[in-house]
């Protein structure tokens, strides 16, 4: 497998790492809520954006590919926060297999 080039010096966006939490609601359901779990120097590069009408009102969601060192604690579901900003991991990828960097591919959704 060829290895991937990576220059790790454009990590410059310090991510939150938050895993979903489900609190009984003594209903038998349960509410979610995010908890942080870690932090993370990481890449953030935008992908796509899509525009859609929703209620008479624009909405946006923007895709990104987000580069992290390799870490074995982040599955799909999950989400990485920059401040207000909120990106919903949907699949994760080695690029190399070589267990340097991974990649998050993420949502980001805006109202």
């Amino acid at each position: 497998m060829r290895s991937t080039f990576f220059d790790p010096g454009r990590m410059t966006a310090r991510l939150a790492l938050e895993a979903p939490v489900a609190t009984p609601d003594g209903q038998g359901g349960a509410s979610i809520a995010f908890e942080e779990r870690a932090s993370a120097w990481a890449l953030v590069e935008p992908v796509a954006v899509a525009i859609e009408v929703m209620a008479g009102s624009e909405t946006f969601t923007r895709t990104h590919r987000i580069w992290l060192r390799w870490r074995t604690d982040i599955t799909a579901g999950m989400r990485l926060r920059k401040g207000a900003r909120l990106f919903l991991v949907g699949a994760l990828e080695d690029p190399d297999e070589s267990r340097r960097y991974l990649i998050c591919h993420c949502e980001e959704k805006n109202l």
